[in-house]
């Protein structure tokens, strides 16, 4: 008879105020433009949104990263019309 050993996965739970403090750094960083302006051409990159994605990537808490990832969305269509970021003209 062959024994078989069932996986547990040890789960460590992360606080709340923990978890407030990461939805709001995502959704500072989320916001965050590069806007590079040449005369009357702008270009508009999500600068923060790649940084965010980074991070949420490698967090190790990864149940809720479905959320990371809205907030972001949401927070980089709202850093578009704000002016949040850094301007670059030539």
């Amino acid at each position: 008879m062959v024994k078989t050993k069932r996986k547990v996965k040890n789960l460590t739970k992360e606080s709340d105020s923990l978890y407030f403090l990461k939805l709001v750094l995502y959704l500072i960083v989320g916001s965050q433009w590069l806007r590079i302006t040449n005369g009357d051409t702008q270009i508009p990159i999500p600068i923060g949104l790649i940084i965010g994605i980074l991070f949420a990537r490698t967090d190790r808490f990864q149940i809720d990263r479905k959320i990371e990832y809205a907030l972001l969305l949401i927070s980089m269509f709202i850093g578009f019309w704000l002016p949040l970021g850094i301007e670059v003209t030539f």
